[in-house]
C-alpha cells in the first residue's frame, strides 16, 4: 500500500484584469486565478495528483486556506482503499460534520473538497493510462451509481433512475467513443463578447470564431441596455440573422429587470440567457424563464450543489443546464449533475474560460455523451482562448470541436514554471 504525505497547496494569479479578458456586468476587473493543490505519495509510480479551484484573485488565499484545512483528512492515509472507493471518499470528505456546518455542501469547503476530489480522480484516471473521460465511459452502470451521493435528490433522482439511464446507453457507447474519436464535441466561444472590449474586438473576433468553425458565439450584458442593443446590433450584423447568439448578465438583474431587458432584446433572437439572476433564485429564474420564452434561460456555474440543480429542473427554470467542473464537489456530485439533466431530458452546456476550465470539464461532457445522454445535439462546451498554454496537456479545439485529449488524468495539471512563476507574491507578475 502506498500512502498520501503531503496536499501541497498554491496561490496562482493571472493578472488578466490588465487586458479586460474575462470582463462582464459583475465582474469588471477579473484576475483569473487557481488554487492550485497537488496530492504527493510515496508510491513508487511517482504519480501525483493535481487539481484547483477557479477564482478571480482575492480570495483565492481563503480558497488554499479551505483546501489546507483537509490536510488531515488524507495525509498519512494509504491511497488504494480511497481510490478504489471513490463513492465512499466522497461521503466521508463532504460528511465531516464540523467543516460541513459551514456549508452545508456549498461554499469554500465545498470547492475544497471538490479540488481534493478532483485530484484523486487525477491519480485514479493516470494510474489507469487513461484520460478521466475514457475511464468514466467504460464504468459499468453499477461502478457510476456507486459513486453517486443521493441523499437529497430521492424526490427527483432514485439509484433505480440513475441505473435506468446509464443501462439504456450502455449498448451505444464503443459506437459513440469512435465518433468523439472522429469528430469531437460541439464548442462555442465568448472570446469575442467580453464586455470591456471595443466593438472592432468584438467584430473582429465574432469574424474569427465563425472562420475557426464554432457554432456560436456568447456576448456579456447587463450593465447598459444601450450598449447592449448597439453591440448585439454589430454582433448580428457581422455574424447575419441565423447564426446562435448567447447573452450573459453574470446574476446582474433583478427578476422584474431582467424580464424586461431580455425581451428588449428580443429583437436579436438570443440563444438563451446566461445567469439573468443571483444563481440561489430558483423561483426567479422559474419566472424570467417564463416571462422571456421562447429564449431559452441557461444557468448553473454558480450553482453550488447538486440539490439547487435539482430545484432549477423540477421548476422548470432552465432549458440549459451549466456545470462547472471546480465549482461544486469534484467529479461524483457532476456525475449526479450529469443524470439529473439527462432525467429531466434537459441539455447540459458546461460553463467554461477561467484558469484550466476547459481542460478540465471537456471530459465532463465526453463522458456525458459516451455513457449517459448519448447526445451532442443541442450540446455545446464553451471555449475561451485564455492561458491554455499554462497546461501540460492544453484543449485541442479545432473546427469548432474539443476534440478527446488522450493524455491520462484529469487535464488539470499546470506545468511547474507556470506555478512558480504565478504564485502570488502580493503583486503582479507580467503575463
Amino acid at each position: 500500500m502506498s500512502r498520501i504525505v503531503a496536499l501541497e497547496t498554491s496561490d496562482i494569479r493571472f493578472p488578466t484584469s490588465l487586458s479586460l479578458d474575462g470582463s462582464d456586468a459583475m465582474n469588471p476587473d477579473p484576475d483569473y486565478s487557481a488554487s492550485y493543490v497537488i496530492v504527493r505519495t510515496d508510491a513508487d509510480d511517482e504519480i501525483a495528483g493535481h487539481s484547483f479551484v477557479f477564482t478571480i484573485g482575492r480570495g483565492n488565499d481563503v480558497q488554499v486556506a479551505g483546501i489546507d484545512a483537509l490536510a488531515g483528512h488524507l495525509v498519512g492515509r494509504e491511497l488504494e482503499p480511497l481510490l478504489d472507493d471513490m463513492g465512499g471518499t466522497f461521503r466521508e470528505l463532504i460528511g465531516d460534520s464540523q467543516l460541513r456546518w459551514l456549508g452545508p455542501e456549498k461554499g469554500v469547503m465545498h470547492m475544497a473538497i471538490g479540488a481534493v476530489i478532483n485530484a484523486l480522480w487525477d491519480i485514479k484516471a493516470k494510474r489507469a493510462g487513461m484520460p478521466l473521460w475514457q475511464l468514466l465511459s467504460r464504468m459499468t452502470p453499477e461502478q457510476i451509481v456507486d459513486l453517486v451521493d443521493f441523499r437529497y435528490l430521492t424526490n427527483a433522482l432514485t439509484r433505480e433512475d440513475a441505473l435506468e439511464i446509464l443501462r439504456a446507453a450502455e449498448a451505444g457507447r464503443t459506437e459513440r467513443e469512435a465518433q468523439l474519436l472522429a469528430t469531437g464535441y460541439p464548442a462555442y466561444t465568448t472570446s469575442p463578447g467580453w464586455l470591456g472590449y471595443s466593438d472592432e474586438k468584438l467584430e473582429r473576433l465574432a469574424r474569427e470564431a465563425m472562420a475557426d468553425g464554432f457554432g456560436q458565439i456568447k456576448l456579456k450584458v447587463g450593465a447598459d441596455l444601450e450598449d447592449d442593443i448597439r453591440r448585439f446590433r454589430k454582433a448580428r450584423e457581422v455574424c447575419g440573422p441565423d447564426f446562435p447568439i448567447a447573452i450573459d448578465a453574470n446574476q446582474r438583474w433583478e427578476v422584474a429587470e431582467a424580464i424586461d431587458w431580455v425581451n428588449a432584446l428580443a429583437e436579436f433572437h438570443p440563444a438563451w440567457i446566461e445567469e439573468p439572476t443571483s444563481p440561489d433564485d430558483i423561483l426567479g429564474h422559474a419566472e424570467i424563464a417564463r416571462g422571456v420564452a421562447p429564449i431559452r434561460v441557461a444557468t448553473g456555474e454558480h450553482a453550488q450543489n447538486r440539490m439547487i440543480f435539482k430545484q432549477l429542473l423540477q421548476a422548470e427554470a432552465i432549458s440549459v443546464m451549466q456545470i462547472d467542473a471546480v465549482r461544486v464537489a469534484g467529479v461524483n456530485e457532476n456525475i449526479a449533475n450529469l443524470l439529473l439533466a439527462a432525467k429531466f431530458g434537459v441539455p447540459v452546456c458546461p460553463h467554461a474560460g477561467g484558469v484550466g476550465l476547459c481542460e478540465a470539464v471537456q471530459h465532463l461532457s465526453m463522458f456525458d455523451f459516451v455513457a449517459v445522454s448519448g447526445a451532442r445535439e443541442g450540446r455545446m462546451i464553451e471555449y475561451v482562448d485564455h492561458l491554455h498554454e499554462h497546461f501540460v496537456t492544453p484543449t485541442d479545439v479545432h473546427d469548432g470541436a474539443y476534440f478527446p485529449p488522450a493524455t491520462p488524468g484529469t487535464g488539470m495539471e499546470m506545468k511547474a514554471d507556470s506555478i512558480v512563476a504565478y504564485t502570488w507574491t502580493g503583486r503582479h507578475v507580467e503575463a
